[in-house]
């Protein structure tokens, strides 16, 4: 799902042969790699050392570097686009990232990004912060940014016009969480971010038992007839011009 976003995303920023790409936030690698095989000369930078090893073992014909996104380790101007696929609501300043984009992109460069859309839409989240709602406490999660405040568009632009942008815009790309099982959600749900996975862990045993049985019992109205899943989880791509 998340590699679908990716390539809609670089759809929407527009990658050539030739093109200076770099994927901030990069994880295992997949947008640079998809962006070298458009003939990009890709460059993915993550946080997490296990994470740039692991996107060299899947594609050592691109280049990965540990680095901050937040303190991004390359001069000024140094690429035509930058993107970050749902990397923004991992960091703890969204904004200082995004003015980062900015700085390494020659003028004329575009940075794009990918967030979720609200839950109304991206039913997933919906089926867990419903269930939540009705059968969870409070819990003391680690420092981020509202959740949903990127899935709103007007936001998105705001944020980019904020650190210099122009020309922005925002596209809603229509994607699908398909899973083998329900059996395969929750599991799903506690490995997504920290901070749902310190949500979840931070209930007690019996109130865990009850959002996992409400999820359950709602999503079963998304089967796809064969013992799997099909939610819908819309993403919107946000780009702006430097």
């Amino acid at each position: 799902m998340t590699g679908s976003a990716g390539s809609g995303l670089l759809d929407v920023i527009g990658v050539e042969p030739g093109t200076r790409l770099l994927d901030v936030a990069t994880g295992p690698g997949y947008v640079a790699a998809a962006a070298s095989r458009r003939g990009a000369r890709s460059v993915g930078v993550d946080f997490s050392a296990p994470m740039v090893a692991k996107a060299r073992a899947l594609f050592p014909e691109v280049e990965f570097r540990e680095g901050d996104a937040l303190d991004l380790p390359f001069g000024d101007g140094s690429f035509d686009r930058v993107v970050m696929n749902f990397g923004l609501l991992h960091l703890g300043d969204p904004e200082r990232a995004i003015r980062e984009a900015f700085r390494v992109l020659v003028p004329g460069g575009v940075f794009g990004f990918t967030v979720w859309a609200s839950p109304e839409e991206a039913v997933g989240f919906s089926l867990l912060s419903d269930a939540i709602m009705e059968f969870g406490e409070p819990v003391e999660l680690p420092e981020g940014p509202d959740f949903y405040h990127y899935s709103e568009p007007d936001n998105c632009r705001a944020s980019l016009a904020a650190a210099g942008f122009v020309d922005t815009g925002a596209e809603v790309l229509d994607l699908d969480w398909h899973l083998a099982s329900v059996d395969d959600l929750f599991p799903a749900y506690r490995q997504a971010t920290v901070r749902t996975g310190a949500l979840l862990d931070g209930q007690s045993d019996r109130d865990r038992e009850k959002i996992e049985l409400r999820v359950r019992e709602t999503a079963a109205r998304f089967s796809d007839g064969d013992g799997g899943l099909v939610i819908p989880m819309p993403a919107v791509a946000v780009r702006g011009r430097r």
